[in-house]
Parts: C-alpha cells; sequence; structure tokens
C-alpha cells in the first residue's frame, strides 16, 4: 500500500533572506534567486545559518511581501472538509493566530523552549497552527496520528518524557486513560469542555497576537518523530529547524491548474502501479525514498531519465552508497545496505540523534555511513534499487529473497488484492517464502489449492523460479501501522513462535 508524498509546508514558501550566517538580516532575494540559495546550501556551497526558524524566516517574510504589496494576496493555508466547509487563511492571519496560539502554549500551558509536546489530533486547521506555534515558542513538537491506540499513547508520553498533550474532545477520553503525573497542562481542541483540561479554542480567542519568535539555531531541535514501528518498538527521531525546515523543501508542492508530475514515497511500489497509473492518467509516477530520519535521499527527478521500479538516484547534499557489513562501498549490481556518506561531513537534513537512545544512535553509523537498514544493489548509473528491509530478507537454502521482489510478482495476478510475504521455518532449506495473501472478491469462492498452485506457477514466470513461495496463506486482512505500512515482523514472529 502507498501513499502520495506530502509535505504540511504551505506552497510556494522558500523565499529565503541574504546568504550570510543568519537569516536574522534586513535583505531579501529575489524571487528568481531563491532555489539557486537553498541547492546551493544542499549542495554544501554555501554555510548552512548558524540560525533558522521556519516560522520566523520564511512565513513572516511572506506575509511582509503580501502586506507591502509585493505578492499577491494568495491563501497561505486552504482546509476543506468532506461536508464541503473550508478554512482559509493569507498569511498575515496564519502569522497573527499562530503569534496567539505560541501565547497559549507558553502561558496557560505553561512550557518552554526545549519542552516537548505531543500532539494527538486529526489534520483540523489548529494541527497545522499548533506546528507553526510550536516553531515560534521554540518548543519541540511531537506529532500523533488520531488512529493511535491508548498503549501507543502510553509507549510515547512515557518515552518521550512530554509536558504537554493535545487532543481532540473524541480522543480525550482514551487520552485520560492512560496519562501519566508528570504533565504539566492538557490542552483540548474541539468544542466541548472537559475536566482538568484547557480549551485551546477559549484561549486562542483572547491570547495577545503579540509574541516574539524564538531565535533558534538551525541544529536546535524542532520536531520529534517515532518511527513507523515496523521492526521492533517505535523509535524517536529528532529532527532540527534546519533539517525539516529547510532539507524538506524538496519534497514541497508548486502551483498547478492540473495535475502534471506525480510522486510516490513511503514504501517501494509495485511495478504493476506504476503500469496501471500510466495507462489511467498518462503520467508517469517519480519514486523517491527516504525515512523519517533522512527525507529525501534519491529519487526519480522531474526532468532525468525514469528506470521505473528503481528509487532513483541520490539527490543533494546526499551521497548515498550500497555498503556490505563492513561498511565498505559494493560494486554495481551488489546487493548491500543502502546508506548515507556521513564523514566526514554529515548532512545537515540528517536526523540528529534517536532522543534518549544513544546505543541505537551509535549502532545506525559504520564506517563512514549511516545505515538505513533498508537492502537494496545500484546500478552503473547510480540509479537504486530496493530489495527489502534487512530484517525482512529471506535466507532459503543459501539464496537470499527479498520480500518486495515476490510481492511485486504476486501482486500482478488478478486474484490478488494485497500481499506480504515473510520467512517461515523449513527443517530442509532452514526457511522459506510463505506469502499472507488478501484476495480479490472475485477469487474468494475459488478452490484454494487449484489457486496456490496458479499463484506459485505464476511467481515462478514473472522472477526467478527459487523465489516463488512454497507456503501461501489466505486471510482477511494483514496487520499494518497507523501510517499503513505492513507490519511483516507481525506475521513472521508467528510463522517462527513455535520453532
Amino acid at each position: 500500500m502507498r501513499t502520495l508524498v506530502k509535505s504540511w509546508i504551505p506552497q510556494c514558501l522558500w523565499i529565503l533572506r541574504s546568504p550570510s550566517r543568519s537569516f536574522h538580516g534586513n535583505n531579501r532575494l529575489l524571487t528568481s534567486q531563491i532555489v539557486s540559495y537553498y541547492e546551493s546550501i544542499n549542495q554544501c556551497k554555501k554555510e548552512l545559518p548558524e540560525y533558522f526558524n521556519f516560522a520566523s524566516d520564511v512565513l513572516d517574510e511572506w506575509a511582509r511581501l503580501e502586506k507591502d504589496g509585493r505578492k499577491p494576496a494568495n491563501p497561505a493555508f486552504w482546509w476543506v472538509n468532506d461536508k464541503g466547509e473550508e478554512v482559509k487563511w493569507t498569511f498575515e492571519e496564519l502569522g497573527s493566530l499562530s503569534r496567539k496560539a505560541a501565547n497559549v502554549l507558553s502561558g496557560a500551558c505553561g512550557l518552554q523552549a526545549g519542552d516537548r509536546v505531543i500532539a494527538v489530533l486529526p489534520r483540523v486547521p489548529e494541527w497545522w497552527l499548533l506546528n507553526v506555534a510550536c516553531m515560534r515558542a521554540g518548543i519541540v513538537l511531537i506529532p500523533g496520528t488520531s488512529q493511535l491506540t491508548a498503549k501507543d499513547i502510553s509507549y510515547r508520553l512515557q518515552a518521550s518524557k512530554a509536558k504537554c498533550i493535545i487532543t481532540s474532545d473524541t480522543l480525550a477520553p482514551a487520552v485520560e486513560s492512560v496519562l501519566p503525573g508528570s504533565l504539566k497542562s492538557k490542552l483540548l481542541v474541539g468544542q466541548g469542555s472537559r475536566d482538568g483540561w484547557l480549551n485551546f479554542k477559549e484561549l486562542l480567542v483572547v491570547a495577545s497576537a503579540d509574541h516574539q519568535c524564538v531565535k533558534t539555531r538551525s541544529q536546535d531541535p524542532m520536531i520529534v518523530y517515532f518511527t513507523s514501528g515496523t521492526t521492533g518498538f517505535p523509535k524517536m527521531v529528532v529532527h532540527s529547524h534546519s533539517s525539516y525546515g529547510i532539507g524538506f523543501a524538496i519534497s514541497g508542492s508548486y502551483k498547478f491548474p492540473s495535475l502534471k508530475h506525480c510522486v510516490t514515497g513511503g514504501e517501494a511500489l509495485n511495478p504493476e502501479v506504476f503500469d496501471k497509473w500510466k495507462v489511467q492518467t498518462g503520467l508517469v509516477i517519480h519514486e523517491g525514498y527516504g525515512q523519517t530520519e533522512t527525507v529525501t535521499i534519491c529519487a526519480n527527478m522531474k526532468g532525468t531519465k525514469i528506470k521505473p521500479g528503481s528509487l532513483g538516484r541520490a539527490v543533494p547534499p546526499y551521497d548515498v552508497q550500497i555498503v556490505d557489513e563492513h561498511g565498505a562501498v559494493v560494486p554495481a549490481g551488489a546487493e548491500g545496505t543502502i546508506a548515507v556518506r556521513v564523514r566526514p561531513w554529515r548532512p545537515f537534513c540528517l536526523f540528529s540523534e534517536y532522543l534518549d537512545n544513544p546505543e541505537k544512535t551509535a549502532a545506525s553509523v559504520r564506517g563512514d555511513f549511516y545505515l538505513t537498514g533498508d537492502r537494496g544493489t545500484m546500478d552503473e548509473e547510480g540509479y537504486i534499487w530496493f530489495v527489502g528491509r534487512a530484517d525482512d530478507i529471506i535466507n532459503s537454502a543459501g539464496y537470499r529473497i527479498g520480500p518486495f521482489e515476490v510481492e511485486s510478482a504476486l501482486i500482478q495476478h488478478p486474484a490478488v488484492s494485497d500481499v506480504a510475504v515473510v520467512s517461515s521455518p523449513d527443517p530442509v532449506r532452514g526457511e522459506v517464502v510463505k506469502a499472507f495473501i488478501v484476495l480479490a472478491p472475485a477469487f474468494v469462492s475459488h478452490d484454494p489449492e487449484k489457486l496456490i498452485h496458479e499463484l506459485q506457477q505464476h511467481v515462478k514466470k514473472v522472477t526467478a523460479p527459487y523465489k516463488y513461495p512454497r507456503k501461501v496463506e489466505f486471510v482477511q486482512d494483514l496487520p499494518k501501522t497507523t501510517t499503513g505500512k505492513i507490519q511483516r515482523k507481525v506475521l513472521r514472529s508467528k510463522e517462527w513462535a513455535n520453532v
């Protein structure tokens, strides 16, 4: 399952100030210079500024241009829900509201710069508003999807040592059942009220719009993301004001009257989806690759040659290589771990650390490289090809098999709606390929033994015969994370539980 790459950063915001060590100057760059300046930072031709804050250096700059009549008053934020209700803010309105929200956080909530706050909210306008407010106040935001369970929330609260939690009136009962006693404040976003909770909307109305943005250094922590937890307990990934505020600009939206350019990220995309998308839309999907820790590290960039199925080539400022178990670069075509060079210099847009986990942070580097934990190959032209998570690789009778290739073969068959491939114990081969398959509705009533044989023969024809699934199980659904990624570890643990 795949989702289109999205960034919450509003469209076309990249106007940066004079290329000194700080953006807090008076000179403004012409619009035509913006992209080249940003690219120069990413390519390490210009130094990363000592100070940077997306709220003051980007959003407020656009608001000034808008107020001075040097920029059309286009929406900075435009939100529409499934009922047709909409909220539209100019840059000046976004600036004023986010300053008021920052005063709520630092005033009524009692938070200080450096404090951590967890926001478990649906995608309501307040979610974006609080993002900007945290930047202004120097508060470290920890976003959480509204699909988190009480157990998920409890783990995140305890691991992060958050001082405040923000949630909706709908989610508050589940959140309240697991709250620790160490919280300074609880903030409710919604129309209702709840004992012991502050009401954000009420406080926002009376808050002052006068707020001085905290002067944050580029490498100060801005946001902490919990990883998807596909291979273990979620880790806390720290990103700085520059690693996301500047480094994520490569993934930001453009104005377009009609769809012209399609990108994808999150998990490797099956070739069948590429083909169907091209047939239905006439457009090619440009695949990119990155992690919570890295932002985008390689991609099939617009204007470059696309090799369907590849993750593309490294994007600045990253030097991406395939390395062996010792951290040495392997020859073209050889399988290894997808890695990012971090020595002699570390890319500014790479995460800072795994919070409160120095052992994991240290283990993520081998030799001169940060290890992504994903296996892949690189061809002679520098295009990277995904094989699978290192934990997911299947070693069957000495053959190393990546689950993605088998899944890609199976998903091409019309009987397969969704699929996950893992290792399964075998007395002769050590382990074999097992496929968990969700059938398309039209095939549910088919004879299972005949269908398994048909699927196995299909895989043998589409890919190397030794990769076919020797075991197949039809299931109603697959275990997935809250972000929609398949939890192969759950299926793998089930297979190996009795060994």
